[in-house]
């Protein structure tokens, strides 16, 4: 199916593009100082997938860094869309009608326009608490529909594996299924130490491998179809 082919190539580019945005906003922002005109936005030295010393939304939200980052996220959310409307399309080609492909549907969806909001807001300053909670709850909205997404169609595609054989790599598969079992079990354990205050490195550490971890599921998608003619 040229479906399939799509999919693969779509899903490829959903794991480059945000992860070249944001470590560029990350290079820019501790390496290269004179382009910042105002030097209060610059950070130094820190590697913050290590030591959290900074949060992806501080190195991007500032001239010019976000001049990068938002059309990337506006991009990797237009490309999300796409990605779970071809993979209903190919549900409904191999296992017709589906329960829950109505529901994967409107997660998948659901957490692309999650970031289109974050994109938008993100550096526009309101001194106001509600739009401060607004914006938190947006990304954490935008983890866990991918999070439900992701594991409602891992769920689906082990129950029909049958039935795609021929079209995925089932050691990809269960590759898919390790990651996102992984992903729930962090958000889990994590959950106290993210609702109170202080911790904010680890916040931070997380924010950044977490975020590679979600968009790794579609590096993986790349791998997982076998091409078709």
């Amino acid at each position: 199916m040229d479906t399939i082919n799509k999919v693969k190539s779509i899903s490829i580019w959903i794991f480059i593009i945000p992860f070249l945005a944001i470590n560029t906003c990350l290079i820019l922002i501790t390496n290269f100082h004179e382009l910042f005109p105002n030097k209060e936005h610059i950070i130094h030295n820190t590697i913050p997938y290590i030591d959290g010393g900074a949060s992806i939304s501080r190195t991007a939200r500032v001239f010019p860094t976000y001049l990068i980052f938002k059309p990337a996220m506006f991009l990797t959310a237009y490309l999300l869309i796409r990605y779970w409307l071809y993979i209903k399309k190919i549900i409904l080609n191999i296992h017709g009608e589906h329960k829950n492909l109505r529901k994967i549907l409107i997660f998948g969806i659901g957490s692309a326009i999650c970031l289109i909001i974050h994109s938008i807001f993100l550096g526009i300053k309101f001194d106001f608490q509600v739009y401060k909670l607004m914006r938190r709850v947006v990304l954490l909205l935008f983890i866990i529909f991918e999070l439900i997404a992701q594991g409602m169609l891992v769920y689906h595609f082990f129950k029909i594996k049958e039935k795609l054989s021929k079209f995925i790599n089932k050691k990809v598969l269960i590759f898919k299924a390790l990651l996102v079992s992984v992903l729930s079990v962090v958000a889990i354990l994590s959950l106290p130490i993210l609702l109170n205050k202080g911790n904010t490195h680890f916040k931070h550490a997380l924010e950044w491998n977490y975020f590679v971890g979600v968009i790794m599921f579609y590096l993986l998608t790349r791998f997982l179809w076998r091409r078709t003619t």
